[in-house]
């Protein structure tokens, strides 16, 4: 007996070494370098299968896309300051509209703004103008107070804000996204032998170029939104009349254009009601009043008659 418990005690111990030894053996074979260059290629934009590849050349940056691409949303989300597009208009009485005008440019551009547009109509008195600043976000309250200080009265002023922090961050996540995939892209076409498979990679490279090249173009409208304010100013010598602003704001031909909306979708809502009462209700109608016209005819049929003598008896009998 106690030969048979050392021959199991020697059997388990030779089983466990080996399964030790095995699992060694799998955990020191696995391809860790190439799992971690697949995650790279995921992350940072480097093809799979080759750990120590460079991002290749990029529209983000002078010599190439981002180091680390992966990493945008990440940064993003951390930044203390948010990307806000801030719009204005202003509407000023002024002593003088051309004396005005020069000094809302002067005091403009000395808080690192510039004039995008710009418009003068009318002669004398009755001269207006109209321009269109673009102003450093930082300086926007600078900018309204200067140009409040020029007037002689604020006839209208109105601000609003739209918050793009997200909607960027988003577009740079998508980007790199796109960048990772073309990296992938180009490492297959390395390797293509086909010419039909050339074609095919290229297809998709121009696509997915395209799509960089777009969402590259709205990240950077919105960005430079973001960091110059917008804010349109009217001057004139005496305040817009309220005639004349009642009568910018009709339009007949909107006006005409909407009440023919509205009449064409009264007249289709007829149509449809009449379509439905056409082929659903007055074929349920005929039926049902075909039914009830056969039910009355046999209900008469099975109605008794009258008793007999009935008719000739008389009153007086």
């Amino acid at each position: 007996m106690d030969r048979l418990s050392r021959r199991v005690s020697v059997v388990l111990v030779i089983v466990t070494i080996g399964i030790v030894g095995l699992a060694s053996l799998l955990l020191l074979g696995r391809p860790i370098p190439r799992i971690l260059s697949t995650v790279g290629a995921s992350v940072g934009g480097a093809p799979v299968g080759d750990p120590g590849a460079k991002p290749g050349p990029g529209p983000d940056t002078p010599e190439g896309p981002d180091p680390d691409p992966g990493r945008v949303a990440l940064l993003e989300l951390s930044r203390p300051d948010l990307l806000i597009i801030k719009t204005g208009t202003l509407d000023l009485q002024v002593d003088a509209v051309p004396a005005a005008v020069t000094e809302a440019t002067d005091a403009i551009e000395a808080l690192g703004g510039y004039v995008a547009g710009s418009e003068q109509t009318g002669d004398g008195d009755d001269v207006t103008a109209s321009l269109t600043f673009r102003i450093p976000a930082e300086r926007w309250t600078d900018a309204l107070e200067a140009l409040r200080g020029l007037a002689l009265d604020v006839i209208a002023e109105h601000t609003g804000t739209e918050d793009v922090t997200g909607e960027v961050v988003d577009l740079r996540a998508r980007i790199a996204n796109l960048q990772a995939t073309e990296l992938a892209l180009q490492g297959i076409m390395s390797q293509a032998k086909l010419i039909s498979d050339v074609l095919e990679v290229q297809d998709e490279l121009t696509h997915v170029r395209g799509e960089i090249e777009a969402a590259t173009a709205e990240r950077q409208r919105l960005e430079e939104q973001a960091a110059y304010s917008t804010l349109a100013v009217r001057f004139g010598v005496e305040p817009e009349p309220a005639v004349a602003t009642v009568q910018e704001r009709f339009d007949p031909a909107t006006e005409v254009d909407q009440a023919t909306a509205n009449l064409v979708e009264i007249l289709q809502a007829l149509a449809t009601a009449g379509i439905w009462f056409g082929i659903v209700w007055l074929p349920i109608l005929l039926a049902l009043g075909l039914v009830a016209f056969v039910s009355w005819l046999v209900l008469r049929r099975l109605r008794p008659g009258r008793p007999e003598g009935w008719a000739g008896s008389g009153v007086g009998g």
